[in-house]
């Protein structure tokens, strides 16, 4: 059985003027322990499928499965890390990490053993992100990939199978980018969670991705899925090969075609033509 499996999924948001047709018919299965990436032009419907998963957003039609049971209300099992960090500007790393469970703690008043667990494990997080000399700062003192990392730890605080990202490198430079791309890569071999991550960046979907799913718009649907032809222990200097250069170039092809965008070089210099005559 896959861990999670969406079936013929719609999604219609209801608007003033006329419905908007976000999904239509999409249908995928994705594995325990896959990292599973999402890409597609603005439009194409990636983060409402991902809100779907996350039980955020309700479908119109069809069915989501985690683990064999439909998906109708957010759950413990699934966690999700959004682009914005998120956190709690009065509370320190190591209490933004702690905060989840501890909602949980006092709403079931779990044991003291308990919560020594709990917070071993907000521990041994934090040495796995790699911040535990600024467990004591607050948000305003760490920087954007900082943050990041703080917001992913704290989401897998409740040990969820599964974690959804969704485009949660977008605002990051491009070097904190290729560090956090390593590091998520880390969490996916240690915690061993399935993880599907949104995202418009390409490159950044092949380096991550063990299959890329390519959406294409209006309404969404699923265009192709591409297995990424890479050793599972990726590293940087991937990016340089044919095979991830190929891939590359093939999925922004087809992310150009289902945008309409010229690709013709004849009818572009007839364009920048057209433009010196005018």
């Amino acid at each position: 059985m896959s861990k999670l499996n969406i079936q013929n999924v719609g999604k219609i948001f209801e608007r003033a003027a006329s419905p908007t047709a976000a999904l239509e018919n999409v249908s995928l299965e994705i594995q325990e322990n896959e990292f599973v990436t999402i890409v597609g032009a603005s439009g194409c419907g990636k983060s409402t499928l991902l809100r779907i998963l996350a039980g955020l957003e309700f479908r119109t039609s069809g069915d989501v499965l985690c683990d064999g049971a439909s998906i109708n209300s957010p759950g413990a099992e699934r966690a999700m890390v959004f682009q914005h960090y998120s956190l709690f500007p009065w509370l320190t790393v190591i209490e933004n990490i702690k905060f989840s469970r501890r909602l949980q703690i006092n709403r079931q008043q779990i044991s003291s053993s308990d919560v020594e667990v709990a917070s071993g494990r907000a521990d041994a997080l934090l040495g796995l992100i790699g911040l535990d000399k600024v467990r004591n700062a607050y948000p305003n003192q760490l920087s954007g990939g900082m943050q990041q990392r703080v917001a992913i730890a704290r989401a897998l605080m409740g040990r969820p199978s599964v974690l959804l990202m969704d485009e949660p490198f977008g605002a990051l430079d491009s070097q904190t980018r290729e560090v956090m791309h390593d590091l998520i890569l880390h969490i996916h071999r240690v915690e061993k969670t399935t993880i599907v991550f949104v995202t418009h960046d390409v490159e950044e979907a092949v380096y991550l991705g063990q299959r890329v799913v390519l959406m294409q718009p209006r309404p969404g649907r699923i265009h192709s899925i591409y297995p990424v032809p890479l050793a599972a222990q990726r590293t940087q200097e991937m990016k340089h090969t044919p095979d991830f250069r190929a891939l590359r170039a093939e999925i922004l092809q087809r992310i150009r075609e289902s945008t309409g965008v010229s690709t013709d070089h004849d009818m572009l210099d007839k364009l920048n033509r057209a433009q010196v005559l005018g």
